[in-house]
């Protein structure tokens, strides 16, 4: 807005308009039926400062302008796994990690160490040390894990490395598992 046009529009507009909570926010305000059809009037073929004021929609922007800000990136839906192909990578990958948790838990002594799997979700349980989920999610194509220590995870099947892996971070499932584990329970676990 140019410098010329703000002393006018200071003196036709109440004082309370300008303040952070204007005091007249009810609709039948005067003021807020003016600052209203200020934004909201077609332009003016005039150009001037005449009542109401109006405002030509092409001069009003609501966005940082091009290039600013970026949405979500395209997904290629060429790189996902065929529903069949990721079922069996999934559940092969879960069942290896249930029968590997297993053979640990009989040498490790946890109080509350306790492993279930039903209805596609894999749960461990360390007692107070926390509870890990590990679950499949077929319309992303993605194990999900959620972890007492690193939170929530959503991990993608990567055909080059042949491994399930964070993108965000670049982490492995199996390896950030190990760790992880070793870290809670102070013994190593080898699920890779």
């Amino acid at each position: 807005m140019s410098s010329k046009l703000l002393p006018q529009l200071l003196r036709r507009f109440p004082s309370c308009i300008f303040r952070r909570r204007p005091r007249c926010v009810e609709r039948n305000c005067g003021a807020f039926a003016f600052f209203r059809l200020l934004l909201l009037a077609p332009p003016d073929p005039r150009g001037s400062l005449g009542f109401p004021y109006r405002i030509d929609p092409s001069q009003r922007s609501f966005s940082t302008g091009p290039g600013r800000l970026q949405g979500p990136t395209d997904v290629d839906y060429g790189s996902l796994l065929q529903e069949g192909e990721f079922h069996r990578l999934a559940d092969n990958t879960i069942q290896n990690l249930q029968e590997r948790l297993e053979e640990y838990g009989d040498g490790v002594e946890i109080d509350g160490f306790d492993i279930d799997y039903g209805n596609d979700v894999l749960t461990l349980k360390l007692g107070d040390l926390g509870t890990y989920v590990i679950n499949k999610q077929t319309p992303n194509r993605q194990i999900w894990l959620s972890s007492p220590v690193s939170g929530p995870s959503r991990f993608d099947w990567d055909r080059e490395s042949k491994r399930w892996v964070y993108r965000r971070t670049g982490a492995n499932l199996l390896e950030l598992l190990e760790s992880e584990i070793l870290s809670l329970c102070r013994q190593p676990i080898q699920l890779s």
